[in-house]
């Protein structure tokens, strides 16, 4: 699976298709890459959905239980699917990430013995997490998601980073706290972080500094600057941790004479290694 003029193309294989919906805005700025649930019986039903003009609203792509990949619009233009939101000083999301839905049921309950959605369908306990959402007060059901969903976003969501240099990953929970409750508890955020950002299966990240970079003792502008710093433009560095728009890096060459140097960086600052 590759990205052409902004949109998925799979050489021929069917994993992938495209269905337009009416739902966009104008030119996208992309700077996040925002996970949600679908909250809803199937993939195919979320995408018809998402492509009426009906719904007022879209994302960029949604996954199915398979791993099939379904685009809706493209990736250099806004999607309908962060509504209210903010982000590190940004307000209004839809204009500055790129949104992938996730075939998932969302938050269950339990009624007569077996885990209900919203929607009615009744789940298996196989398919559940019991888990309270960390933006609530109370432990409730959560459909969990498959391993071949997972692999999916994980491959497009690495895309998606590298093609338009993405700062960082979150879920709707993250930019519209209290909102809205996805991808919740049941989706493994650390992890998929930390292959996309950090160390993945293949060790760490490899980037480079973009311009001359400060570097600091901790992931704000509040902490202190190092004194063997700053980064001079190209400098190379691997990925060790992410919080927020800021990385942890490992300078993979001797800066200020010392050879070992682990610090902050803005990860605005970094691109790939080319």
């Amino acid at each position: 699976m590759r990205i052409v003029r902004h949109r998925l193309d799979d050489e021929g294989a069917a994993t992938a298709r495209f269905v337009k919906s009416p739902n966009v805005g104008g030119t996208l700025d992309p700077k996040y890459l925002v996970i949600h649930y679908t909250a809803g019986r199937t993939a195919d039903e979320s995408v018809s959905w998402l492509a009426s003009a009906a719904a007022e609203a879209s994302a960029h792509v949604v996954i199915g239980r398979t791993g099939t990949v379904t685009q809706l619009v493209p990736f250099n233009r806004v999607a309908w699917h962060a509504g209210i939101s903010s982000w590190e000083g940004l307000r209004g999301l839809n204009r500055h990430s790129i949104g992938i839905e996730l075939d998932n049921a969302g938050r269950l309950e339990r009624k007569g013995g077996r885990w209900c959605a919203w929607f009615g369908n009744a789940y298996p306990d196989d398919e559940v997490m019991e888990a309270t959402h960390r933006h609530g007060t109370h432990v409730c059901g959560w459909h969990t998601y498959t391993p071949e969903q997972i692999e999916a976003a994980l491959e497009l969501s690495a895309m998606l980073i590298r093609k338009y240099d993405l700062l960082d990953v979150v879920g709707h929970e993250d930019i519209s706290p209290g909102r809205k409750s996805d991808p919740g508890p049941a989706f493994p955020m650390a992890s998929f972080r930390a292959r996309l950002l950090g160390r993945s299966a293949d060790g760490p990240v490899s980037l480079q500094t973009t311009t001359t970079l400060n570097i600091r003792e901790g992931p704000s502008t509040a902490h202190p600057k190092l004194a063997v710093g700053p980064l001079q433009p190209g400098t190379a560095v691997q990925v060790l941790d992410a919080q927020g728009s800021w990385r942890l890096v490992d300078v993979e060459c001797e800066v200020g004479g010392e050879n070992d140097v682990q610090a902050w960086v803005h990860g605005g600052f970094l691109r790939r290694r080319e």
